[in-house]
């Protein structure tokens, strides 16, 4: 079912007919590689992923996942965070993925914080073509996580509706602090 499948396997489900073959996309918080290994499989041979984290045990793990998948040729690593996308991607991208919270096994005090991560979906939202999209699944369950959540939700509900179409997906029926999924899509 759907609903019942892991929220990442949710947002690559959404995603899998929009990324075409091709693309440049955007893989902003590299965490373990799982969405960084599923844009290099849809954007195929003549596309690129650029993705972003601050951690090298990250830039490694990700590295040696697409290294055994064959794929590293696909995807540049940069070390930095995701708030200077504009350093480095100067044309139109297909799209970006953002996970926010801390890496799942590594450090917990390591967090995405409001104010990196909403001038990175300013600057990646200016980058999006027509038709591109970003994908954002806020861990917001830790110290800090809920700061981050609103400071997304303030900057995702002033975007312009006539040139971005924003949603959010959570669920109503889970105790605590469940993930939430924001949907953005350039019109």
């Amino acid at each position: 079912m759907f609903l019942n499948t892991k929220l990442t396997e949710m947002i690559h489900e959404i995603l899998r007919p929009i990324i075409k073959p091709g693309d440049l996309v955007v893989d902003a918080t590299l965490g373990n590689g799982f969405d960084t290994l599923f844009l290099a499989k849809a954007v195929g041979p003549q596309g690129k992923v650029i993705g972003f984290d601050i951690q090298e045990c990250a830039i490694e793990n990700v590295r040696r996942r697409l290294e055994n998948e064959g794929l590293l040729e696909r995807v540049s690593l940069i070390q930095d965070s995701h708030s200077n996308i504009d350093k480095y991607i100067f044309e139109p991208i297909g799209g970006a993925m953002f996970n926010l919270g801390y890496l799942p096994g590594g450090d917990k005090e390591l967090i995405t914080k409001p104010q990196s991560t909403v001038e990175a979906l300013e600057k990646t939202s200016c980058l999006l073509s027509r038709g591109g999209f970003i994908t954002i699944l806020s861990y917001w369950g830790h110290a800090g996580g809920k700061d981050e959540k609103e400071a997304v939700e303030k900057f995702l509900s002033k975007l312009d509706n006539k040139i971005f179409l924003t949603a959010k997906f959570k669920f109503l029926n889970r105790s605590g602090n469940p993930p939430v999924i924001y949907l953005v899509q350039k019109l």
